[in-house]
């Protein structure tokens, strides 16, 4: 007789997120939101990697 096929159950709830660091959501004014696209365009990075630089900037400028 031949095996009948497995079927493996489906998983439930979102899939992971692949080892990524947490997010975190924050609100900003429009104004400064406008700013950081700018500096994100004038350096050629996106919006997330902006706000990364800038507050590595703070932190630092913070240890001095």
């Amino acid at each position: 007789m031949a095996k009948s096929i497995t079927v493996e159950p489906q998983k439930r709830g979102r899939p992971p997120s692949g080892g990524r660091d947490p997010g975190i959501h924050i609100r900003l004014p429009e104004t400064m939101l406008a700013a950081i696209d700018a500096r994100s365009a004038e350096e050629g990075i996106n919006r997330s990697e902006a706000v990364r630089r800038l507050v590595e900037i703070g932190l630092k400028a913070k240890e001095k």
